[in-house]
């Protein structure tokens, strides 16, 4: 079992890298072997709409057809068991570098065969992780479970159920004071990041220990 996270968001050590990190240490657990992908660090662009991908020529198993510094982990996201894809809410949907992943990972995969059935050849596990600034009342005021879900029906219609663990009214800053943000309440957003984030993490290493369980009999 191998489970491979890519987290787009450019901060390393922050809310969504860490409940990433927690995922992984859930997969773990159950003896995955897991690997972490810092997509920041990359040099690639979204879809190029070459169409490559489609042609009757392409092997279905071979995927995006670009070279770039996306190349060697969309092999390895194909050859994975499981894969967990973490974002911050940039704008109302996901950073511009999970966009760009997102479109490579999945559109070569969906066939144009009138029903836009899969053309991966194995049925795998994967989650979507977002942390998010605003709470979850405003979140879904705002429109955000539009994009969530329609990233999850993707992720399951390509590859196999898909699980969503949302994290929200995050800590952004670790010194509120020196930022121009008097729109937050530190002391609240403080306590978020010492009474809730805790159960955040906790939830996202059972996530974990689900994506690498072993398959049910039967």
């Amino acid at each position: 079992m191998r489970v491979i996270a890519f987290n787009g968001s450019p901060r390393k050590g922050w809310n969504t890298a860490t409940l990433l990190e927690e995922v992984l240490a859930g997969a773990a657990s159950q003896g995955a072997e897991v690997e972490m992908v810092h997509l920041y660090d990359l040099h690639y662009q979204g879809c190029a709409s070459c169409f490559a991908c489609k042609t009757r020529a392409h092997p279905p198993e071979r995927g995006c057809t670009r070279r770039d510094g996306l190349t060697e982990w969309l092999g390895r996201a194909a050859a994975a068991d499981a894969l967990v894809l973490g974002s911050p809410i940039y704008l109302g949907t996901v950073t511009g570098e999970m966009k760009s992943f997102f479109e490579r990972l999945v559109f070569p995969y969906l066939a144009y065969d009138g029903s836009y059935s899969s053309l991966f050849p194995r049925r795998i596990r994967t989650a979507f992780v977002y942390t998010m600034n605003l709470g979850e009342a405003a979140m879904v005021e705002r429109g955000y479970p539009v994009h969530l879900d329609s990233n999850a029906r993707y992720l399951g219609r390509m590859f196999g159920g898909c699980e969503t663990l949302c994290s929200t009214d995050t800590c952004q800053f670790e010194d509120y004071g020196r930022m121009a943000a008097d729109g937050f309440d530190a002391a609240h957003k403080q306590r978020r990041r010492e009474e809730q984030f805790p159960q955040d993490r906790a939830a996202a290493f059972a996530l974990g220990t689900r994506l690498a369980a072993p398959a049910e009999a039967g």
